[in-house]
């Protein structure tokens, strides 16, 4: 697996998750992308709106909030086409109903290109999250919502459908989905040094787990108080941990 993952979202000009809107002449409005290496987000995400060559389905609009007049100056999709196949070099592919996401994509790049044969997966791994949900939650909805809500992952910004927010959001449910962790970043709330202090939090199993005991030494335990100071003020609830 690549260390450099490339979680995706689109936004399109029509409504259906179905592959037959590309059939239809739909195309892609927007693109989001977060760009996750050795499963921390690194900030340097893709964002771009774009120009469609046909109107939106009011449809459409009624869910990402996306208008053709506020298109109407974005560039075109051979305008961005070439940078964002640069920021998906070497990287791994997640997108939440990653067939839909391709279908549309490879249509878009096909029609640059003029390569009927172009293929994303061809060029980068590419892995549905939304059949890794189904193989871990079998029987369940599996929407970005419901794993939002199943996770404890806070989508409360969700007000309408975004690709770069929903690739945000789908970053956190996929590495929970992967691995039952979050890294948290602090950055300079705790630490003043060069560098930030990491602090993971995990999901355990409490059956048949062994008792750990650790002692700190005095610049590990004060680092400890600080992160219990800031954890209480970010949760308003007192941390005796």
């Amino acid at each position: 697996m690549s260390d450099r993952i490339v979680i995706l979202d689109t936004e399109t000009t029509g409504m259906n998750k179905s592959g037959s809107q590309v059939s239809l002449g739909h195309n892609i409005i927007e693109i989001g992308a977060v760009e996750v290496i050795n499963r921390k987000l690194t900030g340097n995400n893709f964002h771009v709106y774009i120009k469609p060559p046909r109107k939106i389905d009011r449809e459409a609009i009624e869910v990402h909030g996306i208008t053709d007049i506020f298109l109407d100056d974005k560039p075109f999709f051979k305008d961005v086409c070439g940078e964002f196949l640069q920021y998906l070099q070497n990287s791994e592919i997640v997108a939440h109903n990653a067939p839909f996401d391709l279908m549309f994509l490879n249509s878009e790049i096909q029609k640059v290109k003029c390569d009927k044969n172009f293929l994303l997966e061809n060029t980068c791994k590419v892995t549905d999250s939304l059949m890794l949900a189904k193989k871990k939650y079998p029987g369940k909805r599996n929407n970005l919502d419901a794993l939002c809500s199943r996770l404890g992952i806070d989508n409360s910004k969700r007000v309408q459908h975004g690709a770069l927010l929903d690739s945000e959001i789908l970053a956190d449910v996929y590495l929970l989905l992967t691995g039952g962790q979050i890294n948290l970043l602090f950055n300079n709330e705790i630490n003043s040094n060069k560098h930030s202090e990491e602090y993971v939090f995990e999901e355990l199993n409490s059956k048949n787990r062994d008792k750990i005991f650790s002692k700190l030494g005095k610049e590990e335990e004060e680092i400890h108080l600080k992160f219990l100071q800031l954890l209480s003020e970010k949760t308003n609830k007192k941390i005796i941990w």
